[in-house]
């Protein structure tokens, strides 16, 4: 028996070199692994949680050979049984990886059970760390949050870290509260910090990871929870011109439905100046729509927001915009005819046929307005 322990536990486990331990254990795929953590500017240090000291071993023995043909099958029952009684962290996470890829959820959540036991407070925080990236790696992101909560950190680096795996196995286990409290207390009562912190959401097959700001991730777990109030107030706090605060801007006058009109039309200007400033003139359709249907309701006049549209898109040869405007007003059903000729003729100017010169490209808009132009339309380069 000696002999199977020291094949099957090697390298990850028990005692021989990695390279014979691969050829024992199946390595776990990219899409297994869990995320890195956040990516936070003032804590490097919180990308790779310090690991504990593994645990002591037996003696290696010699790799046991395995029979030609046929594939080693990792962790019989006794090399298991040993594995849950002496493995270390490291050691128990590379088997709950390849136990993963092949589907053995019973014996995964065994592993579970023993990673909540294996290093029982108090321990340092570097320790609550490691076993909390394990555990979520794992996917036992509840049970990393018990192990996290073992521990309260002081104000400072620490903290951060402790905080922000917090977040990984809250989001990860879709517990929108703990992820939300995590964010805010990452915060420290002021959202506008949480521009600066990129959180990790998706990890690709190839091992590269999607990040998302963590001002924008904490409005959508307060609108997972229904607090649309909070999650504007969240995205209301973004200081960093662009179209990244425009489309904040647009998303909390949405969010906002029970304010007075007036006031949600000015998260729209709001939103205008900062989308044409940047030259986002998709954005700012976008937005000129949202502004008309928003004066459509009782009370408001959408008559400014739709003649604003209209001059927009004969300056960024937009026709279909203009049509979908033009079709809805009786007097204009002569311009209307002669978009949808236009529309459904694939070589004319705004057909579908692709051509060498966009007429677009005759418009260079200007990202600063000129003094007393509408901010929400293009500046045309004069002769």
């Amino acid at each position: 028996m000696s002999s199977l322990i020291g094949l099957c536990l090697a390298g990850a486990c028990l005692g021989i070199s990695r390279a014979a331990a691969a050829d024992a254990i199946p390595p776990a795929s990219a899409a297994s692994r869990g995320l890195a953590p956040a990516v936070i500017p003032v804590n490097p240090s919180a990308v790779s949680p310090a690991r504990p000291p593994a645990a002591s071993a037996p003696a290696a023995s010699p790799a046991a050979a395995a029979t030609p043909g046929v594939p080693p099958q990792p962790y019989p029952p006794e090399v298991f049984a040993l594995l849950l009684e002496k493995g270390s962290l490291e050691q128990i996470e590379q088997a709950c990886l390849t136990l993963l890829d092949l589907g053995d959820d019973a014996r995964v959540r065994q592993l579970h059970t023993r990673l909540m036991t294996l290093h029982p407070a108090p321990q340092p925080l570097a320790v609550v760390l490691a076993n909390a990236h394990v555990l979520i790696s794992c996917r036992a992101p509840q049970q990393a949050l018990a192990v996290l909560d073992r521990f309260g950190p002081a104000a400072g680096g620490e903290r951060q870290q402790w905080l922000l795996l917090q977040w990984r196995a809250a989001n990860a286990g879709l517990d929108h509260r703990r992820a939300a409290e995590a964010l805010w207390r990452l915060a420290a009562g002021d959202a506008a910090r949480l521009e600066a912190v990129l959180l990790p959401v998706k990890q690709a097959a190839d091992g590269t990871t999607t990040t998302r700001v963590a001002l924008d991730q904490l409005a959508e777990h307060y609108i997972a929870q229904g607090r649309r109030r909070q999650a504007a107030e969240v995205l209301l706090a973004s200081r960093v011109p662009g179209v990244a605060t425009a489309s904040r801007l647009q998303q909390a006058a949405a969010l906002l439905e029970t304010l007075p009109l007036a006031e949600r039309d000015s998260l729209y200007e709001r939103a205008l100046e900062q989308a044409a400033a940047a030259g986002a003139w998709g954005l700012v359709t976008q937005l000129l729509d949202d502004q008309a249907r928003l004066q459509a309701e009782p009370g408001g006049d959408p008559s400014r927001a739709i003649e604003r549209r209209l001059r927009l898109s004969g300056r960024i040869d937009d026709a279909y915009g203009e049509w979908l405007l033009r079709r809805q007003d009786p007097a204009a059903s002569d311009r209307s005819r002669q978009l949808e000729r236009q529309l459904r003729s694939p070589r004319d100017p705004g057909g579908h046929q692709p051509t060498t010169t966009s007429p677009a490209a005759a418009v260079q808009p200007n990202p600063v307005p000129a003094t007393g132009q509408d901010p929400a339309e293009p500046a045309v380069p004069q002769p």
